[in-house]
């Protein structure tokens, strides 16, 4: 045992000595890697570890963080019902408008690779223009206004199939699912532009190579060469999709209140941006943060290893 023992450490330490000498050689490529690594460490792995040293701790900003352990975490989970309203509606958020969106931007990117040039470049900025408009979801608002002058309201009037206005965005029966139809709407973003993308960066004479070797059809084209081609932009695009969906606040605070009618539009960035903006009670605020960053993890960690077996 202790022979195992002195032979692990020594190649450990014989590793360790080869990482050195590699990092030596390569001294002038860590130099110029060195102003992002900054900035990413400071304006992203610095604010992380605050927020998860903030969360074991009261703190309201106008007074010294005072350290209560894992009350914060408590709270949250076991007294704390409109948190886990939120919860409810973010994962109903995720799983439906995530995979669709995720789906959605890839079919379409597909699709559009297949039209001649011109048309594939009107087509991807009329694709991708809602993700870069800012708040034009509003615009929402005036299709599902509760009163006839809505659209929606005047076209179902119209038609016969309901009597009187619907107040789409105050009722809890219909709010949620309005928000999930806008932001899947807006969710053809980033991801479709990285999809489309890496179609076009799949060598065309793979294609060739797989119908000598018996590809037959489109679908075994898709599964065996476009796709495994396509990982990088896979995993790109699916992290951008849980980000956005387990991020969803400015659409639902805007279409439905805030706060929404009997919190049901609630989320859990709505509930973080409540406790942290409204109350400024940020060691709360931050224990919410925190969750919220495991599951994200958790998530991308699942979707990674997914799409691994992708074209294998």
């Amino acid at each position: 045992m202790k022979e195992y023992i002195r032979k692990y450490f020594l190649l450990r330490r014989h590793n360790f000595q080869v990482s050195v000498k590699k990092a030596k050689r390569s001294k002038m490529c860590y130099a110029f890697l060195a102003p992002y690594a900054l900035i990413f460490a400071l304006f992203y792995i610095l604010p992380v570890v605050t927020s998860i040293f903030f969360s074991f701790t009261y703190y309201n900003i106008l007074e010294s963080p005072r350290f209560i352990g894992l009350q914060n975490y408590i709270s949250l989970i076991l007294e704390d019902e409109i948190f886990l309203t939120g919860v409810k509606n973010t994962f109903l958020i995720a799983v439906i408008t995530g995979p669709l969106g995720y789906i959605a931007s890839f079919l379409f990117a597909w699709l559009i690779n297949e039209l001649p040039r011109w048309i594939r470049t009107i087509a991807v900025i009329v694709f991708y223009a809602p993700s870069i408009a800012g708040n034009v979801f509003v615009i929402f608002t005036i299709f599902f206004r509760g009163d006839a002058y809505g659209y929606v309201n005047a076209f179902l009037m119209d038609v016969g199939i309901i009597d009187a206005p619907v107040l789409w965005l105050i009722d809890p029966k219909y709010m949620l699912n309005i928000c999930m139809i806008v932001i899947l709407w807006m969710s053809l973003g980033q991801g479709f532009l990285s999809f489309v993308a890496g179609l076009q960066g799949v060598d065309r004479s793979q294609y060739e190579a797989g119908c000598m070797d018996g590809v037959k059809n489109r679908w075994q084209e898709l599964w065996y060469i476009t796709l495994p081609n396509m990982k990088p932009m896979l995993m790109f695009g699916a992290v951008m999709a849980i980000t956005q969906a387990f991020g969803v606040c400015d659409v639902t605070m805007a279409l439905c209140g805030y706060p929404s009618t009997d919190y049901a539009g609630r989320t859990v960035v709505t509930h973080l941006f409540d406790y942290g903006y409204s109350r400024f009670e940020m060691g709360y605020a931050s224990a919410i943060a925190t969750l919220l960053f495991l599951v994200m993890i958790l998530c991308n960690k699942a979707i990674q290893s997914l799409l691994r077996r992708v074209g294998t």
